[in-house]
């Protein structure tokens, strides 16, 4: 059914568009200014890059966000992936309720009280904050993102896949990693890649689980900004831009790849 856009429809997502993406476009523009004054264009220039790269301060805690991010994702991938396994297989066990709800929490409470309540955990345990503190709060941030993910290819899972399998002689255990890990591997690179960017973007409840040597990039940013925007921040937010734009491309390009080579299997198989 063939449908015509009019004059308000196109005018409406124009304006929706450049709401969303103007400011970012912006903030890449003015980070190559030659100027100081951020809201004045002065010529381009590539200077603030190298001066950020100087800046010790910005990229130790860069460094740390990195890491931290790298990390934290990792984690919070193997134990989503868990997790959604066994609300997807195991739907009746004793205390699914509970647990459903205390995997997926994080996903509707606020920030503030998700920080603050980790924060009076460490601090009730004893437990120095730092960058592990950080990381643990980055895991219990992203690991229901990665469980949602992986849940909903698991529920369009063909299951008689694996019986397959196990009735020619396979093991539960080489069954799930060469039968249903290739299946599900495009969702959980996808997850991954949603639990790094949510703890590159995180700046709440790390503000809340850091401590001493543990600054992460959002923080240092946002701080220096109740100062004055500098050109070097807008080269450091365009940089971030461009990690987490490249790794939404390669996980999407991955992602085609897998599912054209699935249907080219499938097709192969009938013929067959």
């Amino acid at each position: 059914m063939n449908q015509t856009w009019s004059r308000f429809n196109v005018t409406s997502v124009f304006l929706g568009l450049a709401f969303l993406y103007l400011p970012i476009v912006l903030l890449v523009i003015y980070s190559f200014n030659e100027s100081k004054l951020v809201t004045v264009w002065g010529g381009f220039s590539t200077k603030w890059y190298g001066s950020l790269f100087q800046n010790q301060g910005l990229m130790d805690a860069a460094w740390v966000t990195i890491r931290v991010g790298l990390l934290s994702a990792t984690v919070a991938t193997v134990l989503g992936t868990m997790a959604a396994l066994a609300l997807t297989r195991y739907t009746r066990f004793r205390g699914r309720m509970l647990f459903s709800g205390m995997v997926f929490a994080p996903l509707v409470m606020p920030d503030v009280i998700t920080g603050l309540s980790l924060l009076l955990l460490f601090v009730a345990v004893g437990f120095d904050r730092g960058f592990v503190t950080v990381t643990l709060a980055h895991i219990t941030l992203t690991m229901c993102f990665v469980a949602v993910v992986v849940q909903s290819r698991l529920l369009t899972f063909d299951r008689s896949l694996e019986e397959a399998a196990m009735d020619l002689g396979a093991t539960p255990v080489k069954t799930f990693f060469q039968v249903t890990l290739p299946v599900i591997l495009p969702a959980i690179v996808s997850g991954w890649m949603l639990a790094f960017t949510l703890s590159l973007d995180d700046l709440v409840i790390a503000s809340f689980a850091s401590g001493p040597g543990a600054t992460t990039l959002p923080m240092k940013i946002y701080s220096q900004v109740r100062l004055g925007v500098t050109p070097e921040i807008n080269a450091a937010c365009t940089i971030l831009i461009g990690i987490v734009a490249a790794g939404v491309i390669v996980a999407s390009v991955f992602n085609k790849r897998r599912e054209v080579q699935r249907l080219r299997d499938e097709q192969a198989a009938q013929r067959g």
